[in-house]
């Protein structure tokens, strides 16, 4: 069965934004990307790589990961204040939103119903993994279905931000497994988790 992997960057305190939900690698970002961690996502994840940025390195690459990513509304309009109406082409796209009525880009799907139950469904259909992208939000109505967390720890700390998973998310204790490991020499860290079972 498919996994919902939560594939996402992170400070070493616990925020994937800064507080205004800005994205931390754009022009106003906070994190510059070292030269190492682009080319481990060009060699491990490439599809994970916006469509201008796969145009601007040349990428083509599928990848092996993932074919569907999801996303909430708030994530996905950080693409469309830049004119990006579709950041993943190559991959099937849904963003998660009860005030979109009209999707800007037709191979956008929107879906306005329950997260879980929506991907529950996607992991019953045949393919590669599911990427969630985020947002927190999104990660917090998603937490009890995520199997896979891939963290890509940044080498920084920013004190406050929007977490990786919304104060909205149920408190439910979980825990995970580290499967695998990458430390680059800029000192960033890509972390595997595959959720467990706590037992008493």
């Amino acid at each position: 069965m498919r996994k919902l992997v939560y594939y996402i960057a992170s400070t070493l305190d616990g925020f994937i934004a800064g507080p205004d939900g800005g994205d931390p690698t754009g022009p106003d970002g906070f994190w510059s990307i070292p030269e190492d961690y682009l080319r481990h996502i060009i060699t491990e994840y490439p599809e994970t790589l916006p469509a201008p940025a796969r145009a601007a390195l040349s990428v083509t690459a599928d990848g092996t990961h993932f074919d569907t990513v999801v996303e909430g509304r708030r994530t996905y309009e950080i693409g469309l204040r830049v004119g990006v109406a579709n950041a993943y082409p190559h991959l099937r796209h849904l963003v998660f939103s009860r005030t979109l009525t009209e999707s800007p880009d037709p191979a956008v799907e929107l879906v306005a119903g329950d997260p879980a139950a929506t991907v529950r469904q996607l992991k019953q259909e045949d393919g590669k993994d599911i990427w969630l992208i985020g947002g927190a939000e999104l990660a917090g109505a998603l937490y009890s279905e995520i199997d896979q967390l891939v963290i890509k720890l940044s080498p920084t700390t920013i004190g406050t931000g929007i977490p990786l998973f919304s104060h909205k998310a149920a408190f439910d204790p979980c825990g995970w497994e580290l499967t695998d490991h990458t430390v680059l020499k800029s000192g960033a860290a890509f972390l595997t988790y595959a959720r467990r079972t706590l037992t008493a």
